[in-house]
């Protein structure tokens, strides 16, 4: 059955879903019970995500190395062009890690501008570490 161009039949049965009843309002379920719209058990909230540190014999972890790896591009980018040239988005650095014959590139202006949006997720340790090599925003 159609109202205004709506299939009423699809909406009501789209109102039993617990996914669209959590959407829902308080008084907006209480009418749907009124109106004999039986209501939907609403899913249990998903536990928060824990962080959890690596065991000892793991070594630091893929976001551990790669923010150590920025880090040390930056040291290299400001012992070589000094802390007050700013980082250009396009800035690549080369650096030696863990002994590697090759070095690796680092597209150290990406890193610093994903590290600078991401900051509130960062260590006390990692911010003193950015502030050490000029960063004012850390």
């Amino acid at each position: 059955m159609l109202f205004d161009g709506d299939d009423i039949g699809t909406w009501r049965w789209q109102q039993q879903n617990a996914g669209v009843q959590a959407q829902l309002m308080p008084e907006q379920r209480e009418r749907l019970a009124k109106l004999g719209i039986k209501a939907a058990e609403l899913p249990e909230p998903a536990p928060a995500a824990t962080r959890t540190t690596r065991g000892s014999g793991k070594g630091p972890s893929k976001a551990q190395a790669g923010f150590e790896r920025g880090l040390a591009a930056l040291g290299q980018w400001v012992e070589r062009e000094g802390a007050d040239r700013p980082v250009p988005r396009g800035a690549v650095v080369e650096i030696t890690v863990g002994g590697a014959s090759e070095p690796v590139p680092v597209r150290l202006g990406v890193w610093l501008s994903n590290t600078r949006a991401r900051r509130d997720r960062l260590t006390a340790e990692q911010l003193d570490a950015l502030r050490e090599l000029g960063a004012k925003w850390a």
